[in-house]
């Protein structure tokens, strides 16, 4: 799925309604759309993967996912086996994992931080997310609380059984 269609509505949009302002408005909203253009795709993503998780709760056992490739969020249907036919075993359908918990300083404020990875790292950190069907910014939340409280990051393996194990401990 590409979003660049959807990002340049909007830069449109914005360059529309500044289109009979001064000039150094005019390049202000440009600036400004130019800077939020990462936060704009990273809430288009999750709103996918909102979506996604609602679609899946209304289907009869099939599953649809958000997951990076490429820097792109791709829509990815996993269908399951349905219940009708009895030869067939029905695989458990896993529950969405909960969302993070909120910062212990009791606000529920979060903060902004660039984060520059070596291009092999990000690249892995995308799999890894992408594979627990989490956008990358939940898998680094998740992996850095899991540092800082010493539980082990959802990524590694919890048992050799073939159960999942997803959720929040503290």
């Amino acid at each position: 799925m590409d979003l660049s269609a959807y990002l340049s509505g909007i830069r449109d949009s914005l360059t529309a309604a500044t289109r009979t302002a001064p000039d150094a408005v005019q390049q202000a909203a440009d600036d400004l759309a130019q800077v939020l253009e990462p936060s704009l795709r990273l809430t288009l993503m999750e709103l996918a993967s909102d979506i996604a998780s609602e679609v899946t709760v209304e289907l009869d056992g099939d599953v649809v996912e958000v997951r990076l490739r490429g820097g792109q969020p791709e829509i990815v249907v996993q269908h399951r086996p349905r219940a009708e036919d009895p030869t067939v075993p029905v695989p458990p359908v896993p529950p969405a994992p909960p969302p993070p918990p909120a910062p212990d300083d009791g606000e529920g404020a979060t903060a902004r931080v660039s984060l520059r990875l070596p291009e092999n790292v990000k690249e892995r950190v995308e799999d890894a997310a992408a594979r627990e069907g989490v956008s990358v910014n939940t898998w680094l939340v998740r992996a850095a609380q899991a540092q800082l409280t010493g539980a082990r990051p959802a990524s590694e393996p919890q048992s050799t059984t073939g159960r999942r194990l997803t959720g929040w401990a503290r």
